[in-house]
């Protein structure tokens, strides 16, 4: 059995600032990770609640640029998204900064979600971006459940997450039997998690869940960078066991 961290302990490791590394593999597979994660993990528990709902709301100009940045796999690069946490019912206006040296850093202020980027949420955009708000439309849902681990030396948040869906006011696509994960370090050391990914011969790095969503649902999107990451993502959904 996992031992308890609560959200406060939990902020110990926010990691506003880091690395991250992703894995992706079948639900399947899960339950027996979990089992041996728990020697060197806590999960969140939030009134006995370990399963999460998210829901994040992604912006981008009229012809993608924000996604062509990444297809491109550009440096100084930006995600903008409002997030909501479903079960605490608290939202955020957030910017994620993949910099030069390849760090993540994180912005974000309380902010329920819009369809337009107004008020405090355009002030942040503003400062933390070469971006203009007026630009940006709100182009795709991202919801899914979440698993938070923590290591227990707390230098170490690891995130699953499972059950994911893409809308886009038009159309719908459902991923029930895939898990991404993603380690996050302030910067890349041991990880209990990596190791047992490298046992498992399953490998590091995927596309991310906003360019996968982007590229399954939006026409006369440029793919073929992410062609090999996409077929790997099919191959595992072929394997589970509503894909047999």
């Amino acid at each position: 059995m996992f031992q308890p961290v609560s959200l406060t302990e939990l902020d110990k490791v926010a990691l506003l600032d880091r690395m991250d590394t992703k894995y992706v593999f079948i639900r399947e597979q899960l339950p027996e990770f979990l089992k041996i994660l728990q020697e060197n993990y806590f999960i969140l528990d939030i009134n006995s609640n370990r399963l999460f709902s998210y829901e994040s709301l992604y912006f981008d100009t009229d012809d993608f640029t924000l996604y062509n940045h990444h297809y491109c796999g550009r440096l100084n690069r930006y995600k903008v998204r409002f997030r909501k946490y479903v079960d605490s019912d608290i939202s955020f206006f957030e910017i994620k900064h993949k910099n030069n040296k390849g760090r993540t850093i994180k912005s974000r202020i309380k902010h329920i979600p819009e369809e337009a980027i107004q008020g405090k949420a355009m002030e942040l955009l503003h400062e933390k971006t070469p971006l203009e708000a007026h630009g940006l439309k709100a182009k795709m849902w991202v919801n899914y459940s979440r698993i938070t681990l923590v290591s227990k030396d707390f230098k170490e948040r690891l995130t699953l997450d499972l059950n994911l869906t893409f809308k886009n006011g038009k159309d719908v696509k459902l991923v029930n039997d895939l898990v991404i994960a993603e380690v996050k370090q302030s910067k890349y050391g041991q990880s209990a998690f990596s190791k047992l990914m490298k046992l498992k011969h399953i490998r590091q790095g995927s596309i991310s869940k906003y360019c996968y969503g982007i590229a399954s649902l939006f026409q006369n999107i440029r793919v073929n960078n992410f062609k090999s990451q996409i077929q790997y993502l099919n191959r595992l959904l072929y394997a589970a066991p509503s894909g047999r």
